[in-house]
């Protein structure tokens, strides 16, 4: 077993690697940039190592840099997390040339399935079933459009490296074709290096389904079952589920069967994520791609099957076979996870950089928080403002909706703005109840939401309205008092003068209060 392992990660992840290397007597090793010096991940490792400024192209994408760290401090191995270097087939290389473990695939595998057109093309040659589109990068925007035309519209411009919804663009017609392609190419290279980008056919209202894998050096393949991630905002999913609501156990062989045949095809090892997309209407399902890494919402696998995903990653790096089969891997319970961002939901979901003025973490039955964060960090602008994981696991997905909505509520978090609100909406949604989910679900919500608040905007006209009625009789009555003492102050006081007072209020011409 090693001894030493380095996180090339931040935040959340690398607090999540760090736990579990800590019950396996294993040394977390930290790297930070100057921007991160007091982040939770550096205070929790054994020893941290400062690798450049704020940019990420300086840090945490610093592979000549990151390797030295993990020679200086005498790592056995380097465990990438997500993101980042996570997918980067060139720095697991370098890492094994430096005489190191790369916790994850071999290159050889992440080069086949880190690339979007190439595990496509590894994809068909498994048999597994494909969403129609190329499998060689577009070399040219005439190739697009005529590609486009012989597809059909609407169709998706997608980067060939990386994921997270970072260079893609739907096109619905001819007309947004031109602006989409060269938007998805400079995205792309932004964020991967790499501009290149391919072009799939819609499949439209579908749901994101993802199966869990693990392969290890001697030949041994699982599937640790489903998850649903249809609820996504600009392609980046926000609430993930395991399992899926759909519920089907001969779908979960089905594409549990072909996403392990995937995995055989690259000889791939440890854990990885096969993506489909999976069409309600005819109960048919296409592979999507394949992240070469653990996933972000790897804990309601977690969750639902008890098994460690990243001590089962150590382990397989280490070489030990998989330490459970296929017939060992049974789903209890159903789990439910939402990613709290430092984001503005009510202005397009917007970064909100700042210092974390208050926090406090839900706790109680079934509920489990993965943050990088604690009271006065600041969230900085240079990075994903992912702060926490929020999952809540229950005896059935009623029972886990529950646990999640109290989460939810006891969650506050000051000092910046968060998706918590957003959540808060959502689990009590009664389309997500019903689990009536695809990929537009957001932008359907979004017009539930639109209406609610008019129909609420209405109530509270309505109640203003009540209010106002009140207060105008209310001085109406007194205005009549007093008319009634200056005119009869020498009457001594009688039942007349009630009775008066009282004429005196309802024959005023203002709208009688209604309590509706």
């Amino acid at each position: 077993m090693f001894r030493r392992i380095l996180i090339a990660n931040r935040g959340e992840i690398a607090v999540r690697i760090m736990r579990t290397c800590r019950e396996m007597n294993v040394s977390p090793v930290a790297v930070f940039s100057e921007a991160d010096a007091r982040a939770l991940h550096v205070r929790m490792a054994d020893e941290a190592y400062c690798i450049g400024p704020a940019a990420s192209t300086q840090s945490y994408l610093n592979v000549e840099k990151i390797i030295e760290v993990a020679k200086r401090s005498k790592a056995d191995a380097i465990h990438p997390g997500y993101g980042f270097l996570a997918e980067n087939a060139d720095f697991a290389r370098a890492v094994v040339s430096a005489d190191l473990v790369f916790i994850g695939p071999t290159p050889a595998a992440m080069e086949v399935m880190g690339s979007k057109t190439s595990a496509r093309r590894a994809a068909i040659a498994a048999g597994a079933p494909v969403v129609p589109g190329t499998t060689e990068a577009l070399k040219h925007f005439d190739e697009a459009r005529e590609l486009a035309a012989q597809f059909g519209y609407p169709i998706m411009l997608k980067a060939a490296a990386g994921g997270g919804g970072k260079g893609m663009r739907q096109v619905n017609d001819e007309s947004d074709l031109r602006s989409s392609f060269d938007a998805a190419q400079s995205e792309a290279a932004s964020a991967f290096g790499d501009s290149e980008i391919y072009l799939e056919k819609v499949v439209e209202k579908p749901r994101h389904i993802e199966i869990q894998v693990f392969g290890d050096n001697h030949g041994n393949y699982v599937h640790l079952g489903e998850r649903e991630c249809s609820i996504q905002r600009r392609h980046q999913k926000v609430i993930e589920e395991c399992p899926s609501p759909i519920n089907d156990p001969n779908l979960r062989e089905r594409m549990g069967a072909a996403a392990i045949t995937i995995a055989r095809t690259v000889d791939y090892v440890g854990a990885g994520t096969v993506e489909f997309l999976f069409s309600d209407v005819t109960r048919e399902f296409y592979f999507l791609e394949m992240n070469t890494r653990l996933q972000v919402e790897h804990p309601v696998t977690e969750l639902v099957t008890g098994f460690d995903l990243v001590r089962e990653q150590i382990n397989v790096a280490a070489g030990a076979p998989l330490s459970f089969t296929q017939g060992d891997i049974h789903w209890g319970g159903h789990a439910i996870e939402c990613r709290v961002y430092a984001e503005d939901p009510e202005n397009n979901f917007f970064p909100s950089p700042g210092t974390i003025s208050f926090l406090r973490v839900p706790n109680g039955p079934g509920i489990r928080d993965d943050n990088g964060v604690t009271q006065g960090d600041e969230v900085s602008i240079h990075y994903d403002p992912l702060i926490s994981k929020l999952a809540a696991w229950g005896r059935t997905r009623e029972e886990a909706i529950d646990r999640l909505r109290r989460a939810l509520d006891e969650y506050a978090v000051g000092g910046i703005k968060t998706t918590l609100p957003f959540f808060r909406e959502i689990v009590c949604d009664e389309e997500f109840i019903a689990a009536h989910l695809d990929t537009g679900f957001i932008p359907r919500f979004n017009e539930r939401r639109v209406e609610r608040r008019h129909l609420a905007g209405g109530a509270q006209t309505s109640s203003r309205r009540r209010d106002i009625a009140i207060i105008a009789a209310a001085l109406a009555y007194n205005d009549a008092q007093r008319s009634a003492r200056t005119s009869n102050h020498q009457q001594p006081p009688g039942k007349w003068k009630i009775a008066a007072r009282a004429d005196a209020v309802n024959q005023s011409r203002l709208p009688s209060p209604s309590f509706e």
